[in-house]
């Protein structure tokens, strides 16, 4: 009926193939994407003398970035001159992980388009 080759016909099709082929453009893999996320919190010293003791005084601001790796959190605090770089690694990997996410879907209606279709599985 149709060759090996043939794809999923139709506008639905050629837009997930089209917005495919974009993000793949867009995304090669960068190498300094980061996973996770960052958090700022307080802490207290300890110290009586210091400004944290007042009881209106958040305390010591804290950056925490915390993320997963083979399934198991890590937390890591982080010098307040880094804040900056690790927000933009961060947003970059979640960038990134949205366009993977998007390609995935793309692929999984295509082959669900070209089943409709009777084609062979693209």
């Amino acid at each position: 009926m149709y060759g090996p080759y043939a794809q999923p016909r139709g506008p639905q099709a050629a837009r997930l193939r089209q917005r495919k082929a974009q993000l793949l453009r867009r995304f090669p893999i960068p190498q300094d994407l980061l996973p996770g996320s960052l958090s700022q919190s307080h802490l207290r010293c300890g110290k009586p003398t210091c400004h944290c003791a007042r009881p209106k005084d958040p305390g010591h601001p804290i950056w925490t970035w915390t993320f997963m790796v083979k399934g198991r959190k890590h937390t890591q605090h982080i010098p307040k001159d880094w804040v900056p770089e690790i927000q933009r690694r961060l947003s970059a990997g979640r960038e990134f992980q949205d366009a993977v996410r998007e390609v995935l879907a793309a692929n999984a209606q295509l082959v669900v388009l070209a089943r409709r279709q009777r084609l062979p599985l693209p």
